[in-house]
């Protein structure tokens, strides 16, 4: 039963994802916010799939401490499906993705029209120093800008890989971080194609206060996230 909701599921992935795709290219024209309006649509028909053919439900928890205006998120990436749910519950996400991404068609146009963020991974100084002046940019407007601690997916249970790019953040944009918790890697793979039934959780975590020295601060995101994040995996859901 698991395999034939596996390709019920991928069949309304690319069903959805690649019509949406290119009717989409309309709004490259239009105002940035009518894509994100977009991606977020797009984005809760892939969790209504996931639900309903899938047999995996998504849960929110935490939403008292949801950001809604200019934020700093760290969050825990097991499944290209970190990318997918947050769309649907975070008013206005910028992510912080790698360059490479840009270069997929569709894909790479929408995501530069909506405002996300590419770093080139290998430009150590000179990709802190970018990342950082293109989430000032970002944040003229109250937006929420998410970026993976450990800069790319880790399977469920992996000994954790903190880089310094959330820490050059949090220091230069003087903002609290939100650190958010998931158990995504247990339901579905890397790529996103089903494992199990169940539900993903995405926690809200109690926001990390501004101003913290940077080991300090490094130390109180990774026990947050990690130590909830195994919680969710260890519950069984």
């Amino acid at each position: 039963m698991t395999a034939v909701r596996a390709v019920l599921f991928a069949l309304w992935f690319y069903g959805v994802s690649i019509p949406l795709a290119i009717g989409y290219t309309v709004l490259l024209l239009a105002p940035r916010k009518a894509m994100i309006e977009a991606v977020r649509f797009w984005a809760r028909t892939i969790v209504f799939g996931l639900r309903w053919l899938g047999g995996v439900k998504t849960e929110v928890r935490g939403l008292e401490h949801l950001p809604r205006g200019r934020a700093l998120i760290a969050a825990k990436h097991q499944s290209l499906f970190d990318f997918i749910g947050p769309f649907a519950f975070l008013p206005d996400a910028s992510f912080v993705l790698k360059r490479e991404l840009l270069s997929i068609p569709f894909f790479g146009w929408h995501a530069s029209k909506g405002g996300m963020i590419s770093i080139d991974r290998q430009g150590h100084a000179k990709a802190l120093k970018d990342l950082v002046r293109a989430a000032r940019e970002r944040l003229k407007e109250p937006r929420q800008i998410i970026i993976f601690p450990e800069g790319t997916r880790s399977r469920p249970g992996a000994p954790p890989d903190y880089k310094p790019g959330v820490a050059a953040l949090y220091r230069d944009l003087g903002l609290p971080c939100t650190p958010m918790a998931t158990n995504s890697g247990v339901h579905l793979n890397s790529r996103g194609f089903l494992r199990r039934r169940g539900i993903i959780v995405f926690e809200i975590l109690p926001p990390i206060p501004a101003e913290l020295k940077r080991a300090e601060f490094m130390h109180e995101l990774e026990l947050r996230i990690e130590t909830a994040s195994n919680e969710l995996m260890d519950a069984g859901l």
